[in-house]
């Protein structure tokens, strides 16, 4: 079934959870060209504050995208903004939950606000945020 505005509740929920590889970095920086130290010279971000490679913020926030289009909306949703806020660093084989919350639906303009999250296996937020999005149209 489509969720559409007329079906999606304040308050319902989905989550997506994935553990990061350092094959999953290298491949990010390879897609977006963020060859930053930090993520793929193991001795130069022993150098740097968190003193071992991280994940970049970016892979950890794909992960709720995975979550509009797949789960909450679904497919067919469009995303049309995201505010990000990132909390913690994330590490090589961190499994990161990303969750998304509806808070608020504008239904005349067929949109959602969301809480979005990720947190790691510890249950600390390493992402808050809100995530605007244009659900799919139920179809007649």
């Amino acid at each position: 079934m489509i969720k559409t505005i007329e079906t999606i509740q304040v308050g319902d929920v989905a989550t997506f959870s994935k553990t990061i590889s350092e094959f999953d970095v290298y491949m990010y920086a390879g897609i977006s060209g963020d060859f930053n130290p930090a993520h793929i010279n193991a001795v130069e971000a022993e150098k740097g504050m968190f003193k071992e490679r991280i994940a970049h913020g970016m892979v950890s926030a794909s992960l709720i995208s995975t979550v509009l289009g797949c789960h909450l909306p679904g497919p067919g949703t469009i995303y049309m903004s995201q505010e990000l806020s990132f909390k913690r660093p994330v590490k090589f084989g961190d499994t990161i939950e990303a969750k998304v919350e509806v808070i608020e639906k504008i239904e005349e303009k067929n949109r959602l606000i969301l809480r979005t999250t990720c947190t790691n296996q510890h249950g600390e937020i390493v992402i808050d945020g809100k995530a605007t999005v244009m659900p799919p149209k139920a179809t007649v």
